[in-house]
């Protein structure tokens, strides 16, 4: 027999959702059933929080559980991030399929991104942090700053665009 639940006891439950809706109860259930919490008014506290800034973009929700009180946190993820930057209309995900995200966001941006998720990234320095936001945005589809990711990556590998600590981006002269 497992042993017996101790409820003072700070629990982590990671849950992947669609910002600003009510999930499936029977998703949640088999992860917080067993923490005492009940599923349906979990959804709702995760909608709540996530309709104002995530609506309509899967996103990592992160609860944290401790005497049967949960307290909801977003994770935003990379490519989340880079969707939001992208500043597209919200839309209905049952409506709209297989959407292309086809815009342009600015490398300043990019930065601001990198900066987020610079804590949960594996780069050594924030340059490989940004190269790592830009392949995320050749996944999702946009540019940057008119070009596309790649020459961008291969830019700041090569030197031609530098990405200092201050988050100030430089350009050699031969670029300006």
């Amino acid at each position: 027999m497992p042993p017996k639940f101790d409820p003072t006891q700070v629990v982590d439950v990671y849950v992947r959702v669609t910002g600003g809706e009510v999930g499936a109860a029977s998703s949640l259930a088999p992860k917080i059933g067993p923490l005492g919490l009940s599923p349906k008014k979990i959804g709702e506290d995760i909608a709540k929080e996530t309709a104002k800034d995530w609506k309509g973009l899967r996103v990592t929700v992160k609860l944290t559980v401790q005497n049967r009180q949960a307290k909801v946190s977003v994770v935003p993820s990379a490519a989340a991030l880079v969707i939001k930057a992208l500043k597209e209309p919200e839309r209905d995900r049952k409506k709209t399929k297989n959407i292309k995200h086809s815009g342009n966001i600015s490398l300043d941006d990019v930065i601001e991104v990198a900066r987020v998720m610079r804590p949960r990234s594996m780069a050594k320095d924030l340059s490989g942090t940004v190269k790592e936001i830009l392949g995320t945005c050749v996944s999702v589809g946009c540019t940057v700053d008119g070009k596309d990711p790649k020459d961008l990556q291969q830019e700041i590998t090569d030197g031609d665009v530098e990405v200092l600590c201050c988050l100030c981006v430089q350009r050699s002269p031969s670029m300006q």
